[in-house]
């Protein structure tokens, strides 16, 4: 026949719209025209497909060939479309023959010699197959990201003859097999025990996991803020299956390589200061995931905040409320999760302290360098601690505490069972209204929560947000009812307000 049409998965963001590949044959001056919005690898797919069609020993057509990838108004980008359009070629020439060519959906990168190439995205296009109640056939170089999905609905190959002596029964093809989802111990594992003193700060640390509450770290260089941020990690509930697949989706349109053994570990991004905003947000003409999309489900650590951008931070307001990016271009609009625990650690001023013997720096010098950063960005945090110098003596005479992160984790665990079975959600994700309604207070704490904040200057989401680190603390002692206490120590987790004050009075 002269016509063939055949299936294959465009990504766009975190969606993979179908494409459809057309491909007519007619006498006429030989040569192939690919129309369909394709950008520049696409169009270069003429020259790899020929090349790969000859080599595996079939015939390239000397007449007329024209590629359509439909829908025409969708951009094409990469090399994706490269097995779908030789398979097409083949079918519409009648080299190949199959009732198979409907059933299956068809991507990967064709080299020279037919074999074929591993794609990026091919966990959003396995997912959209088989909604479509296909299955998907791709590079046999995707197993390991593939491995991941619960059914089994992808075929791997290696080479396109091997894919036409499949579609004709002379052959058979491994397909993804579910991999167990364990995490394995590693004996070099860091653990909390290892930071000396600063229980004040572990303490917030526990209270922040249990609670997926974000936390500032504020202090002088070399106190531990680094070591505090990355033992977050160490106390968080593993991942479910379900957040494994979508870190492993985002994974996948980042061409960013698995490690089978820390499927389960959330993950820890810890971009450097000079990060644009593209780099941390995402964004391009066709928009890839930033940053704050590939910390899903888990920590963004912004080290040496004062030096980012003042811009840069505040892009993240948005998706700091929401759990989601949204990017838009001229060619596309898309969405990327971004559902993170955000943990940021500041020196108080430009020479590192804001007091004590080796403060060099005035109250005004002091503000002046923590007013890089905006006030409705500092609003975002939950807690706000200090992490000051160790006494004398602590170095010499300390002595390694027993608690290790594993009995934190035990804990915070616990407190995210009971917030899950009281609304749903762990406490940092109520909005103001489930936060009226299950972090209720007494009377005369609410009065004495309300006159505290009057005297710091904090606004109404500091409200809502010393109420859900309050339900926190009680959910840590498995309390129902949060108790005055629990109120104060979570005013106490307010340290940037109280050097605000404190800076401002100075100068008055």
């Amino acid at each position: 026949m002269a016509l063939a049409v055949i299936y294959t998965r465009a990504s766009i963001g975190m969606n993979a719209p179908r494409v459809t590949v057309e491909a007519h044959i007619s006498n006429g001056l030989p040569g192939l025209t690919l129309v369909g919005l394709p950008e520049t690898a696409v169009k270069e797919a003429r020259d790899r497909v020929r090349s790969a069609l000859i080599n595996s020993g079939f015939q390239y057509p000397s007449k007329r060939i024209t590629i359509n990838l439909a829908p025409a108004d969708l951009p094409k980008e990469g090399g994706r479309y490269d097995l779908a359009i030789a398979l097409a070629i083949l079918a519409a020439s009648e080299q190949i023959t199959s009732i198979k060519l409907n059933q299956f959906e068809f991507l990967g990168e064709l080299a020279l010699s037919g074999q074929i190439r591993r794609i990026t995205g091919v966990i959003t296009a396995a997912q959209a197959a088989l909604k479509n109640q296909r299955k998907l056939i791709t590079s046999l170089e995707n197993t390991n990201e593939l491995n991941l999905l619960p059914t089994e609905s992808v075929y791997f190959c290696e080479h396109l003859l091997a894919v036409c002596h499949f579609l004709h029964d002379q052959n058979t093809l491994s397909h993804n097999q579910e991999t167990p989802i364990t995490n394995h111990k590693h004996s070099n594992i860091t653990d909390i025990n290892d930071i000396i003193g600063q229980q004040h700060a572990k303490r917030a640390l526990e209270i922040t996991a249990a609670g997926g509450h974000n936390l500032l770290l504020l202090g002088p260089p070399g106190t531990g803020k680094t070591m505090l941020a990355n033992r977050l990690i160490t106390i968080l509930p593993d991942l479910t299956n379900q957040e494994a697949l979508e870190i492993a989706s985002i994974k996948s349109l980042c061409d960013i390589s698995f490690d089978n053994e820390k499927w389960l570990t959330r993950p820890f991004r810890a971009p450097h200061h000079s990060a644009s905003m593209a780099a941390l947000i995402g964004g391009g003409s066709l928009p890839k995931p930033g940053e704050i999309s590939l910390a899903h489900n888990g920590i963004l650590f912004l080290d040496e905040l004062a030096e980012f951008e003042r811009k840069v931070l505040d892009s993240l307001r948005e998706p700091l409320e929401s759990g989601e990016i949204i990017i838009s271009r001229a060619k596309a609009k898309v969405n990327f999760p971004a559902n993170i625990q955000l943990i940021a650690a500041l020196n108080p001023s430009a020479m590192g302290h804001y007091k004590g013997i080796y403060n060099r720096a005035s109250p005004k010098q002091i503000l002046r360098y923590l007013a890089k950063i905006s006030g409705p960005f500092l609003d975002r945090f939950d807690l706000s601690i200090e992490v000051p110098l160790l006494p004398l003596g602590t170095l010499s005479h300390s002595t390694p505490t027993n608690e290790t992160s594993f009995d934190i984790k035990q804990r915070v665990i616990q407190a995210r069972k009971q917030q899950i079975e009281r609304s749903g959600k762990i406490n940092a994700k109520l909005n103001s209204k489930e936060a009226a309604l299950f972090c209720k207070l007494k009377p005369n704490d609410a009065l004495f929560l309300e006159t505290t904040l009057n005297k710091l200057g904090l606004s109404i989401r500091a409200w809502h947000r010393i109420l859900k680190v309050s339900r926190t603390i009680a959910d840590l002692k498995q309390q129902q009812q949060i108790e005055k206490i629990d109120i104060i120590e979570a005013i106490s987790y307010r340290s940037m307000d109280k050097l605000l004050i404190q800076l401002q009075k100075q100068i008055e």
